[in-house]
């Protein structure tokens, strides 16, 4: 079972000046917890990050769902690994 799941998310408006991201990973603490790790920030930039633990890997992945639902809602797309810049 894959345990450790990432979702990458840009939004770049070149005539705001505005470059960010916005990052989604579940996975489990070195004590087995399950986490919720959001990271976000201007692209190139110090990142801020924020860990939930969260009671189940369900839990986890729904809040990520819904998280990622509501970035690409205010207009940040999904980016694959190859396609970050």
């Amino acid at each position: 079972m894959e345990e450790t799941r990432s979702s990458h998310f840009e939004r770049r408006d070149a005539a705001r000046n505005m470059q960010r991201f916005y990052r989604l990973t579940v996975t489990r603490d070195l004590f087995g917890a399950v986490l919720l790790v959001r990271e976000w920030g201007r692209i190139g930039a110090y990142a801020r990050e924020r860990r939930e633990v969260k009671a189940s890997l369900a839990d986890a992945r729904r809040d990520a769902a819904r998280l990622a639902a509501q970035k690409q809602r205010r207009g940040y797309r999904a980016v694959e690994d190859g396609d970050r810049r």
